[in-house]
């Protein structure tokens, strides 16, 4: 199976970001679960860290709201123009805050060379929002745009 570090973060955070479960609670069983599931060892383990970095992230360091981010060459040819530019729409239209677009770039930066599309982009930013306690509504919002484009679900 090959798998990548970002599809083990997506499977945590389908299978227990709705479940009232604090994933620090019994790290190995869920290391368990995630290695019986197929995934391989380093990218469980290079998932949990880049969780535990982003629940260590400050974003008391983080510019003005009004401040204009201006993307490295790095960052740019990383993740592509059309992706800096849905993260800069996301910042316009208030679902990313200066703060909560900085962390999102560090945590994409972290993923390292990956070829990250725009769909897993939008997870992370999820992922991100979601960690971040004050930000209900843009979470619920970023939410939408996220399972907007897939399939219809029959009730």
């Amino acid at each position: 199976m090959k798998e990548s570090v970002l599809d083990v973060l997506m499977y945590l955070f389908e299978a227990f970001a709705d479940a009232d479960i604090e994933p620090e609670s019994d790290r190995n069983v869920l290391r368990g679960e995630l290695l019986q599931a197929g995934f391989d060892e380093p990218n469980v383990d290079r998932a949990f860290a880049w969780l535990d970095e982003l629940n260590d992230t400050d974003s008391s360091d983080t510019p003005d709201a009004d401040a204009l981010r201006v993307f490295s060459g790095a960052e740019t040819a990383q993740l592509g123009v059309d992706a800096v530019g849905y993260l800069m729409h996301l910042q316009h239209i208030g679902i990313l805050r200066a703060a909560q677009l900085e962390i999102v770039m560090d945590r994409l930066m972290a993923l390292g060379d990956t070829d990250i599309d725009m769909e897993q982009i939008k997870w992370i930013v999820l992922i991100v929002l979601y960690s971040q306690s004050d930000q209900h509504e843009e979470y619920a919002r970023m939410e939408n745009l996220v399972f907007e484009d897939g399939p219809a679900v029959l009730h």
